[in-house]
């Protein structure tokens, strides 16, 4: 599972604190609170832009986050857009996923397109926010840490004019003053639950655990491995997700799993358990043992299938984790938040160049409008498949024995969890996904 931790403060559920008589803090043209990699994205596409941007992060850099630190190529090529130099030290390349079922095994390499790169990366959350970050400071954006937002701040009609925060050793009051605020602050989304943007209860948060060790057997593994036929246990029923064992290049790898609820009112799988059956069952000689470990097992929610809607209000913006973008079908984040920076950032430039008042407001509508022409079938589609299938089975039946043997089916398989394909349509397999998601009714706003 893939996907991104940002992390800012919470606020009250009133709708936002009124405007202080002294703030003591900045002035920008947005804000933009939690700086993973949804937020940094967004903070350099706008500083390029031109745009005023005044970033704030509550923690540190560098920082430890929940996450597979793997990276498949929609996010290599977002990565391409910031500017990013993905040959350099610290990036490790990999040529595509491992599915493990049942005792089979296939190889995918990834999709060879026109749109994107051939090729997906690994690297530590540990230093990976603290790059993005500093690129988006390198660009022009103001980048404070050690700032926890408490809030967004409401004028008398009840649109953002900035947040409230706290920063320093001794937790000092401050307030940030802007017209527009990009919420990037993780699963918490205490922004947006403060302008009452409440999560759909309808749709699941799944959870994942992910675990450091040393194994020089997997570190250099050329393919992401993912197994599809771990058990809970107690139930010895099918986790409702999968397993994976990401190679780092360092000596380490990331073993982790993720997993939805099985019933919407059942008790959370237990992962510490579960991984622990599941590496009972790998090799001895991959050193996924108690003895290598090289960290805690850490867990963090997973919001997933756009969960929280609109994705815009009276001048707050949600990206990344804060609008629940994690894929329904794969459990990959950082894709999403970055490509959610960039168009948040692109909105709000186009938004700016025009004068303040009803034409502005209009451009920034444009923002969920545009997250539902370009993911809005794929996630609905992903969400049915969820609640019917991974949910209950897990990934076993769709990597059925025959599934495995076809590399055409395999291929669309492939395409369909990392959401790739050309458009216009570059192959067949192009085509018959493109035809499958305009059959999928648009969902609603």
């Amino acid at each position: 599972m893939i996907t991104e931790r940002d992390g800012a403060g919470g606020g009250a559920a009133d709708g936002g604190s009124s405007e202080p008589e002294d703030s003591g803090g900045e002035e920008a043209q947005v804000i933009v609170v939690g700086a993973g990699p949804a937020g940094s994205a967004a903070a350099l596409h706008l500083a390029r832009a031109g745009v005023d941007v005044l970033l704030l992060e509550k923690g540190g850099f560098p920082r430890e986050k929940v996450c597979g630190d793997g990276l498949t190529p929609r996010s290599v090529h977002q990565l391409v857009r910031m500017g990013i130099d993905v040959g350099a030290p610290g990036w490790v390349r990999n040529k595509g996923m491992r599915w493990v079922c049942d005792g089979n095994e296939v190889e995918l390499d990834w999709p060879r397109l026109g749109s994107l790169p051939d090729f997906g990366l690994t690297r530590t959350r540990h230093d990976f926010d603290d790059l993005l970050a500093a690129h988006a400071r390198a660009a022009g954006a103001r980048l404070r840490t050690g700032v926890k937002v408490t809030g967004p701040m409401t004028d008398g009609a009840g649109r953002v004019t900035g947040v409230t925060a706290v920063h320093g050793p001794g937790g000092e009051p401050v307030v940030h003053r802007a017209p527009l605020v990009i919420a990037a602050d993780g699963a918490s989304a205490r922004t947006a639950l403060a302008l009452g943007l409440e999560r759909d209860a309808g749709r699941p948060v799944a959870a994942a655990a992910r675990r450091y060790y040393r194994s020089e057997a997997r570190t250099h593994d050329p393919y992401l491995e993912l197994w599809a036929d771990l058990r809970c246990p107690g139930t010895g029923r099918d986790l409702p997700g999968y397993g994976w064992v990401f190679p780092l290049g360092d000596g380490r790898v990331n073993v982790g799993l993720g997993a939805l609820p099985q019933q919407r009112r059942s008790r959370p799988v237990d992962l510490r358990q579960t991984m622990e059956l599941w590496l009972a069952r790998t090799p001895e000689k991959w050193g996924l043992r108690e003895e290598n470990a090289e960290s805690p097992l850490r867990s963090a929610p997973l919001p997933m299938g756009l969960n929280r809607r609109p994705q815009y209000r009276r001048g707050l913006l949600l990206v990344g984790d804060s609008a629940g973008m994690v894929s329904p079908w794969s459990g990959e984040g950082i894709a999403q938040a970055l490509e959610a920076g960039e168009l948040a950032a692109e909105t709000i430039a186009l938004a700016l160049a025009r004068p303040a008042g009803p034409r502005r407001e209009y451009a920034l509508q444009q923002y969920p409008v545009e997250l539902l022409r370009r993911w809005g079938r794929y996630y609905r589609l992903g969400n049915v498949a969820g609640d019917l299938l991974f949910s209950r089975y897990g990934f076993r039946p769709v990597l059925h024995p025959r599934v495995m043997a076809s590399p055409r089916l395999l291929r669309a398989l492939a395409r369909l969890l990392i959401h790739v394909a050309d458009e216009p349509s570059q192959d067949g397999l192009d085509a018959v996904l493109h035809t499958l998601m305009r059959l999928v009714p648009r969902p609603r706003r």
